[in-house]
C-alpha cells in the first residue's frame, strides 16, 4: 500500500518532468519571467470587425481578425464566455494560445435589436494548454472592462483601456509566481492555510501583495471542489478557528517575517516542486503543480472517508486508516475535514476521535 502511495504522489509532484509542459515551452520560460504577450480589442458590430488597438506587429493583427472572423461567424464566441485555442500569427512565437471573449453591449432604449454588438477581447501569450489553466482569472479580468467601454468611441482609450489591457499577463497569469517568489520555502504554510480554512493575514504591504496571497489561497482552497456541501466547509473553518491562530506574514521585512505558521509533511513535499518552477520562471507550470497539490489532497480526503466507513464495521480497517494516516502526511487536515463532514454521524466521530488520539500519540512520540 505505501509503495503505491508513494507512487501516486511523486507522480502528482513531477509534473515537470511529464511531457505535458517540456520540451519549448519550457525552455522559452527558463531564461526570463515574462513571456512575449499581446493584447487586440475589436469593435463588433453585426458581422464586421473593426480595429480599435492592438500590440501585435502589423502583420500579425490582420490574420488575428480573419481567425476571429470565422470563429463569429460559427458561433463560437458567446457572449462573456472566453475561448481559449492555438492561433499561428506572424509573430516570433509563431503558434500562441489565444484567449477571446465577446463583451456584449448593453442594449439601450435607441438599439433594442442591438445583441451580439460589442467588443472581441484578445489576449495572446504562452500556449493554449497554459492560458487553459488560468481561463477563470481570464473572465474575470475581462470582465473589469465593461465600465470603462461604456464612453462614448473610447475617449479612455489611451488613460484606461489601453494600460488595463497591457497589464493582462501581470495580472491574470502571475500572481501565483509572485507569492511563491515572496515566500519562498515558506509557501508549504500558505499550502497548509488554504486546506485548513486559516485566515491569512498581510500587513506592512501594499494592496497588490494583500490581492495575490488571497487570491493565491483561493486558488489553493478545496473549497468548491471536493464534495463538501457550504456547511461542512464552514464547519472546517470554525473548527479551524477555535484550534488556531490566523497565519500572519509581515512585509516590512525582507524577507517577509511569517508568524503563527502550520504546516506538515504533506505540504513540506511540495516546497521544492513549486521553488523548481518559480526558478524557472514558469507561471503555467506553477498552476499546473498547484492544481495537482489540490488533485492529491482531494483523493486522501477520500481514500479516508472509504477507510472510515471501512473501520465502522472492521478493527482491521482501522488499522488500515491509522496506516494511511501515518503515511500521508496529511492526517490534521483530513481528519479536521472528516469531522466537519461527519458531525451528525456519531459511528463516525468516535472512529475520528480514536484516529485523532492515534495521531496525537505518534507526534509526542517523534517530538
Amino acid at each position: 500500500m505505501f509503495t503505491s502511495q508513494t507512487s501516486s504522489f511523486q507522480d502528482s509532484i513531477d509534473v515537470e518532468e511529464r511531457d505535458d509542459f517540456d520540451s519549448e515551452e519550457i525552455a522559452g520560460y527558463s531564461q526570463k519571467i515574462q513571456l512575449n504577450c499581446y493584447y487586440t480589442i475589436y469593435l463588433y458590430q453585426g458581422t464586421s470587425l473593426t480595429l480599435i488597438d492592438s500590440s501585435l506587429p502589423s502583420e500579425a493583427e490582420p490574420e488575428l481578425r480573419t481567425y476571429i472572423s470565422r470563429r463569429l461567424s460559427k458561433g463560437a464566441l458567446l457572449g462573456g464566455m472566453g475561448n481559449i485555442a492555438t492561433v499561428e500569427l506572424s509573430i516570433p512565437e509563431e503558434a500562441v494560445g489565444c484567449y477571446c471573449c465577446l463583451l456584449e453591449q448593453e442594449r439601450s432604449p435607441e438599439q433594442p435589436d442591438a445583441d451580439g454588438n460589442g467588443y472581441v477581447i484578445c489576449f495572446m501569450g504562452g500556449s493554449e494548454k497554459g492560458l487553459n489553466l488560468f481561463r477563470l482569472e481570464l473572465d474575470k479580468y475581462v470582465q473589469g472592462l465593461h465600465s470603462s467601454l461604456q464612453t462614448p468611441e473610447l475617449q479612455n482609450l489611451e488613460t484606461e483601456v489601453r494600460p488595463y489591457l497591457s497589464r493582462w499577463y501581470e495580472e491574470s497569469v502571475m500572481h501565483i509566481y509572485r507569492v511563491v517568489q515572496l515566500v519562498q520555502s515558506n509557501i508549504s504554510f500558505l499550502l497548509h492555510a488554504a486546506l485548513s480554512h486559516t485566515h491569512v493575514e498581510v500587513i506592512s504591504s501594499d494592496e497588490r501583495t494583500k490581492a495575490d496571497v488571497s487570491r493565491f489561497i483561493k486558488a489553493a482552497s478545496l473549497q468548491g471542489l471536493s464534495q463538501q456541501d457550504t456547511t461542512t466547509a464552514s464547519l472546517c473553518k470554525a473548527i479551524s478557528e477555535d484550534t488556531q491562530s490566523d497565519l500572519v506574514i509581515d512585509c516590512s521585512t525582507s524577507p517577509p517575517t511569517l508568524s503563527n505558521t502550520v504546516s506538515n509533511r504533506f505540504c513540506d513535499d511540495w516546497i521544492q516542486a513549486f521553488l523548481n518552477a518559480a526558478e524557472r520562471c514558469n507561471p503555467f507550470l506553477l498552476r499546473q503543480i498547484l492544481e495537482n497539490f489540490k488533485l492529491k489532497a482531494i483523493q486522501d480526503m477520500n481514500s479516508l472517508k472509504r477507510f472510515v466507513r471501512q473501520a465502522e464495521m472492521s478493527h482491521y480497517a482501522l488499522f488500515r486508516c491509522c496506516q494511511f494516516l501515518q503515511g500521508c502526511g496529511n492526517g490534521d487536515v483530513l481528519l479536521q475535514n472528516a469531522r466537519a463532514e461527519h458531525s451528525d454521524l456519531p459511528e463516525a466521530c468516535s472512529i475520528i476521535t480514536v484516529l485523532e488520539e492515534f495521531l496525537k500519540e505518534q507526534s509526542q512520540a517523534q517530538a
